[in-house]
């Protein structure tokens, strides 16, 4: 069994976020700053990434002056308090068939999370695609959170958050 370390090219690597509220969404993107994916046989066997939580921009927000100011709110306490915490990290702790079992880290505060991984393999390139549906509240995220606030009405931010990851690895 030969275990290949493959390292993650930030600029082909990325994260879809959407949030939900009570009257619609939001989406975006946030960087992917570095890391490694480890495989075995051929097969997805571990890794880690980090992400860059000061890289959040938001997309469907297109007045200049409105997204700058989502933006600040997403960056402060209230939310992934950035200047705190500039990264996030997902460390992969196992691997059976296509399903991943990991440590997501946000805010310091690190909990268990699994999700399902689609992987390819191009000669030199691996390109690992999966959708993580992460509950906001168990990072310290509460803001208008229904568990915590309430008769918010239409105020209501949904716990869960997805993230849709793509990485792209080069062999070392």
């Amino acid at each position: 069994m030969e275990t290949k370390k493959f390292d993650i090219v930030s600029t082909q690597s990325n994260i879809d976020w959407v949030g939900r509220k009570v009257t619609g969404a939001h989406n975006g993107t946030i960087a992917v700053k570095e890391g490694e994916l480890l495989l075995n046989d051929g097969k997805l066997a571990g890794g880690k990434f980090v992400i860059d939580t000061t890289s959040i921009k938001i997309l469907d927000v297109t007045d200049p002056a409105t997204n700058a100011q989502f933006f600040g709110h997403l960056a402060s306490d209230d939310f992934f308090s950035t200047d705190k915490y500039p990264e996030a990290t997902l460390e992969i702790t196992s691997v059976v068939g296509n399903h991943v079992e990991g440590d997501l880290t946000i805010k310091g505060i690190t909990h268990p999370v699994g999700f399902d991984v689609a992987v390819s393999i191009n000669g030199e390139l691996v390109t690992a695609t999966g959708k993580l549906v992460i509950d906001r509240t168990r990072y310290g995220i509460k803001f208008r959170s229904g568990n915590f606030f309430k008769d918010l009405g239409d105020t209501l931010i949904y716990n869960d958050f997805e993230l849709n990851v793509t990485v792209t690895a080069k062999a070392a």
